[in-house]
């Protein structure tokens, strides 16, 4: 546009001096001189018309608004097709680019169309002669002089049929050809060419009449191809399958006799048949590509971080695995990579077109079960109140009026706390709970980026919650499962191929985190899922299972080294399903799909710091052996007995390191109360165990940032958050 904008002032500067300079002339000058001004008068009117011709150009370009109404297309993170819509306009409208297309397909299309595609300037002479002589020697047209570029302003702008109709396609070619390449001019063809009903473009026809991108076209299919758009509706092959043929060999017989092909390879090509049928667009990870699709405002192509080849496998496991329930049962399977919370993979459902087939099974809010205990032990490990060794007890408890009782109806009496995540035992998740807070656990997750559900908008958090009692998607908890991974920090998945990296949110830190890895890393397999049987457990697995109230839900998610995992299986409507557990029903499809998965390429991460390995009790700090509830029956003389407070240093301080050149380096820690012996510990490392009246000394390793705890005899604790600095 600025080059036209200063070639017309140019332009008007060359009128503006010619016409001075013939004003001039017509005035005193010699006849010869006259002659010259009127030279310069016909170069004046000759400049006029060429500057109207381009104002008229510029503000009457080409309308590519048809080209532009394009099919939104759901892509993989390679760019292979998942799911395509219908333009707006209700057609299967795919942009195709001549790099879209198999280069023989574009070798006949040129040569049976246009032959000077690549050298004419939107009107091809030689064919406007060769059709106006044919036609003043026949009588009637025998040949069109139609250029692919006449063809796509045709295609841009339709018209009823005319010489004027076809005057105005040359111009509206000319003008294509001075905006565009000739690749640019192309991609319009291929991509509104008609193929019969409601496909346009050569995608969509290879796609509905093949079943495969217009790359992978042979020489039959390329042939029939370039022959449809002549007559669309007449040479459709899903109708029309004779006719079809027909425009198919009369466009191989051509391009033998133009040496394009050769006969032996027509001759092949034409023993082929033709496609009868329709086939469906591609229908990958539906319910996803729908939700992107309908939340898209950035265009037509949304690339998706799944990986379509993947996301086929899981489909299959999912459709297979489906096959066995009897009840009406479905499932969804959400695969993420860890590292970078891609989602490579999103089944929502199966029987897409099915009863109730369309309802997002991952995104809907379910009972999780058992599923989010390792939360709450996670919490409780990362403020010190708990240890994977330490002692609960599981009993009979009343919590209030609420009495929770574990899945058989048994208790197991005095178990680790590794024993009872392990054994998802539920008194003592409860019990955990009742320390940690339900208020303090939901707002944890929910911080997170969970989407949390309760039975009613008013409902606080109770003690219930550890069970299940509310609901969460597939997709979040397999997002926070992800956090377990990722040493306690959690983000939102990645659906988007170019979407940023979410804000991380601490659910807890890397020790409370590898303590839960290290737990779920021993959960026992299902049934017939024993070491060397039907999994090949050369990478380590951490997973927990659930089951809802009522058998309505089950519940599988893991995580490995590179990915998580999450299963849920159950009714779209909710209806129970009597005796269908987590750990039969979603763990094993849960163990079959992390067998679909490459091998992991990262290590498990090194042991973080003040990591306390403690494989047994009585290795543990005297506070963290046995865990007890906060307002449990004590006696009189403990109850008037203060929790420990650090009194120095206190939270949020800086503390002044020595000088380089002291000879006292050290740091005292100080706390008032609490009942002793008092256990201390800096960045979760273990400093040792004192009497509460004892001062501590501590050596800090330099500047920066520390965690100081202390945790009395009773497993009350306080902590300091505190920053050592050199003081110049």
């Amino acid at each position: 546009m600025c080059w036209r904008a200063s070639r017309a002032d140019n332009l008007l500067a060359t009128m503006s001096y010619l016409s001075k300079l013939g004003a001039y002339l017509r005035g005193s000058a010699p006849p010869r001189e006259k002659l010259l001004s009127r030279f310069i008068t016909a170069a004046v009117s000759l400049f006029g018309v060429v500057l109207a011709l381009m104002a008229a150009d510029a503000a009457n370009p080409p309308n590519l608004a048809r080209y532009r109404l394009l099919s939104p297309e759901v892509v993989d993170r390679n760019g292979v097709l998942l799911r395509p819509f219908l333009s707006k306009d209700g057609y299967w409208r795919l942009k195709t680019t001549p790099h879209d297309v198999n280069a023989r397909y574009l070798a006949l299309l040129k040569a049976y169309e246009d032959k000077r595609f690549d050298s004419h300037g939107g009107i091809d002479p030689l064919a406007v002669a060769r059709a106006g002589f044919q036609f003043a020697t026949s009588g009637h047209i025998v040949s069109g002089a139609s250029t692919l570029s006449m063809q796509a302003a045709r295609l841009l702008e339709p018209r009823p049929r005319g010489i004027v109709t076809k005057i105005f396609q040359m111009v509206r070619a000319i003008q294509l050809e001075e905006r565009y390449s000739k690749d640019e001019i192309l991609s319009i063809y291929l991509t509104l060419a008609p193929f019969g009903g409601n496909l346009e473009g050569l995608r969509a026809a290879s796609l509905a009449y093949f079943g495969k991108e217009p790359s992978a076209l042979d020489l039959s299919e390329s042939a029939l191809l370039v022959s449809v758009p002549q007559s669309p509706e007449r040479s459709r092959p899903d109708r029309h399958a004779i006719r079809a043929k027909q425009g198919r060999d009369h466009v191989l017989a051509r391009m033998v006799d133009e040496g394009v092909v050769t006969s032996g390879d027509a001759d092949v090509a034409r023993r082929e048949g033709v496609a009868f049928a329709r086939q469906a667009m591609p229908l990958s990870a539906p319910h996803l590509s729908l939700k992107l699709a309908r939340a898209n405002k950035r265009g037509a192509r949304i690339a998706t971080t799944l990986d379509a080849a993947m996301q086929s496998a899981v489909e299959r496991l999912a459709v297979q695995e489906r096959g066995y329930f009897d009840d009406g049962g479905s499932l969804a399977i959400v695969v993420v990579e860890t590292k970078t919370r891609n989602v490579l993979a999103y089944v929502g459902g199966t029987d897409y077109w099915g009863k109730a087939g369309q309802i997002d099974l991952a995104s809907r809010a379910r009972s999780p079960g058992s599923a989010l205990k390792p939360f709450i032990y996670g919490l409780a490990f990362d403020d010190l109140i708990l240890h994977p060794s330490t002692m609960l007890t599981d009993e009979p408890t009343l919590f209030g009026d609420y009495a929770p009782k574990d899945f058989t109806g048994a208790f197991q009496g005095a178990v680790t706390a590794r024993d009872a995540l392990r054994m998802s035992l539920n008194v003592p998740a409860v019990m955990v709970l009742d320390r940690v807070g339900p208020l303090r656990f939901t707002l944890a997750l929910s911080n997170a980026g969970a989407r949390l559900v309760f039975p009613t908008k008013e409902d606080a958090p109770s003690l219930p919650v550890a069970l299940g009692g509310l609901g969460i998607s597939l997709a979040d908890i397999t997002m926070l499962y992800a956090g377990i991974a990722d040493a306690g920090s959690a983000r939102a998945l990645r659906y988007i191929a170019d979407a940023p990296d979410g804000a991380r949110h601490r659910l807890f830190g890397p020790v409370a985190a590898y303590y839960l890895r290290d737990i779920l890393s021993g959960v026992s397999l299902p049934e017939g899922w024993a070491m060397g049987q039907g999994l090949s457990r050369q990478r380590t697995i951490a997973f927990k299972t659930g089951t809802s109230y009522g058998f309505r839900d089950a519940w599988s998610v893991g995580f490995s080294n590179d990915y998580t995992v999450g299963v849920w299986v159950g009714r779209a409507d909710g209806a129970p399903r009597v005796g269908r557990i987590g750990r039969e029903e979603a763990a094993p499809i849960l163990l079959k799909t992390f067998g679909l998965l490459p091998d992991d390429k990262r290590q498990a991460p090194p042991i973080p710091s003040g990591t306390i390995l403690a494989r047994s009790t009585d290795q543990l700090p005297p506070g963290l052996r046995v865990f007890t509830r906060e307002h449990a029956p004590v006696a009189p003389v403990v109850v008037n007995i203060p929790p420990p407070v650090i009194s120095f240093p206190p939270n949020g301080a800086t503390v002044p390191l020595p000088a380089a050149d002291a000879k006292d380096k050290t740091i005292t820690l100080k706390a008032d109360g609490g009942k002793g012996p008092l256990t201390w510990l800096v960045n979760g490392s273990l400093l040792g165990s004192f009497d509460r009246f004892q001062p501590v000394q501590f050596v800090p390793d330099g500047e920066g940032f520390a965690r100081i705890t202390v945790v009395d005899a009773r497993g009350l604790s306080d902590t300091s958050q505190i920053r050592f600095k050199h003081i110049r």
